[in-house]
């Protein structure tokens, strides 16, 4: 058994809950301290937990670990000072890591120079039903893939845009970023680079950044396909779905965070008993990734390359 290691959160916003229950379920993790620039936020979460609290990132000390919770803009420079100004050697960032591929080229390179590793959050990817697309892509089972459709319909409300960041250019991205971006890292994980796009986006609700966006892409194995995304649904998140159509066979995904098969015809293989419940739109995925970081399998995050490459796509996608 590895001994148990100490978790920082740096910020203590929406997302932090999602955390604070993937690192209690499993008891080779302990969360020690919390720290949000917002005092009141902070002490709460802290009181909560049982476990001080701080609020400047710098005085981390003695952590295995600090997940990078804070706004989407502020990801690379929060990252980047924690991996110079603290002995933290592990530094795990929420997504997006960088609104920039300039911003994730010059993060991965102040956490190298520092002797530290970012752990990027992509937890998406283990997703049990994306694990499961992505394993019959690469085998071959489906033969050639020709198309698919990916929709995020949710509902952001005008009141979470009037949380300081939200909806800024500077520190949101838009809906990309802060809502999509998992999404369109599936896409790239999926099939690869893209060879040719069309985004185009619409931010009627008077953004500073898109709230909707309409994209089709060609990728370098021809693969050919749309995202549309939006966080201005009617009162409360509509829809998440993939649908995809190959050689041998048609599948569609569905539910809160892909967690259905909706529809299922593939060649020679029966529809799999995988559907799973949620109740938030995260998903599992951080469970699993906690997972990873108390087992010591961090060649299970995303290499460099690999996150550069879907940071790329989505700044081709937004600008």
């Amino acid at each position: 058994m590895n001994s148990c290691k100490k978790i920082a959160l740096i910020g203590c916003g929406r997302i932090s809950r999602r955390h604070v229950e993937a690192i209690q379920t499993n008891p080779s993790l302990k969360i020690t301290v919390v720290c949000d620039i917002d005092a009141g936020k902070a002490e709460k979460l802290g009181r909560e937990l049982g476990v001080p609290y701080i609020t400047d990132y710098r005085q981390l000390s003695g952590v295995d670990v600090a997940a990078v919770l804070t706004p989407s803009g502020m990801h690379p420079k929060h990252a980047a000072e924690i991996a110079e100004q603290t002995d933290t050697p592990y530094v795990l960032s929420e997504k997006p890591i960088s609104l920039t591929v300039r911003e994730a080229l010059e993060l991965f390179s102040r956490i190298e120079k520092a002797g530290k590793t970012l752990l990027p959050v992509y937890q998406n990817r283990y997703n049990p039903l994306v694990a499961m697309i992505k394993e019959l892509i690469d085998s071959g089972r489906l033969g050639k893939i020709y198309m698919f459709n990916c929709n995020v319909l949710w509902n952001r409300n005008d009141d979470y845009f009037k949380i300081d960041w939200h909806g800024t250019r500077e520190f949101d991205g838009g809906v990309l970023y802060t809502q999509a971006s998992h999404y369109v890292d599936m896409l790239h994980f999926f099939f690869g680079e893209v060879d040719q796009h069309r985004g185009i986006g619409g931010n009627l609700r008077g953004l500073d950044v898109f709230d909707s966006v309409a994209a089709n892409m060609s990728f370098t194995n021809g693969v050919v396909g749309s995202l549309n995304t939006t966080v201005s649904v009617y009162e409360k998140n509509y829809l998440t779905e993939f649908t995809l159509i190959a050689e041998h066979g048609t599948i569609r995904l569905t539910g809160t965070n892909l967690n259905k098969i909706d529809f299922w015809n593939v060649e020679g293989m029966q529809r799999p008993d995988m559907d799973f419940t949620i109740d938030h739109v995260y998903g599992k995925g951080h469970d699993t990734l906690y997972r990873y970081i108390a087992n010591d399998r961090f060649e299970m995050f995303p290499s460099k390359e690999d996150v550069l490459s879907g940071v790329r796509l989505m700044e081709m996608l937004s600008y």
